[in-house]
């Protein structure tokens, strides 16, 4: 005799979540960690290239992950404006050193505030001990934005 087996109860796809209103969001509900960063030492071409594939910033970080500063594209269009060539450049002679950042814990009410106050596109995160996390853009915020609802995983799970 074959014994039929019972099909797992199927979960919702919403299960162990709770809805989180736009007010409620943080920066740590919507970075991007997913982002490439430069060490001091790598070359402004490099640091260039991460930046065309990246977009807005790329991050400078030192060997424990702290951040130490930012290049954008202004900073590499100031290099070129005052003659320098990137190959001859470090991400350090680069980056705009103590760049603005954000905790993970910021509500993205005052994120908004700070964007748009400061004219920033993207802000680099960081934990408590300054250490990187990832990147918050504009865009990011208008995505969570165009979410109201939107569901962030239950705590203590």
């Amino acid at each position: 005799m074959v014994k039929k087996r019972k099909a797992p109860a199927r979960r919702s796809s919403g299960a162990g979540r709770r809805r989180v209103a736009f007010e409620d969001l943080t920066v740590g509900d919507i970075v991007n960690k997913r982002v490439q960063t430069a060490r001091p030492d790598m070359k402004g071409d490099r640091v260039a290239g991460l930046l065309l594939k990246e977009g807005g910033v790329v991050p400078v970080v030192d060997k424990a992950k702290q951040l130490t500063g930012v290049v954008s594209e202004h900073d590499l269009l100031l290099a070129l404006d005052e003659g320098q060539a990137w190959s001859a450049q470090t991400a350090r002679d680069l980056m705009t050193e103590n760049p603005y950042s954000v905790p993970t814990e910021t509500t993205l009410s005052t994120l908004v505030h700070v964007l748009t106050e400061s004219d920033l596109i993207s802000v680099p995160v960081v934990n408590a001990g300054n250490r990187f996390v990832g990147v918050v853009t504009r865009r990011d915020v208008v995505r969570a934005a165009l979410r109201p609802g939107r569901k962030r995983p239950a705590r203590g799970r």
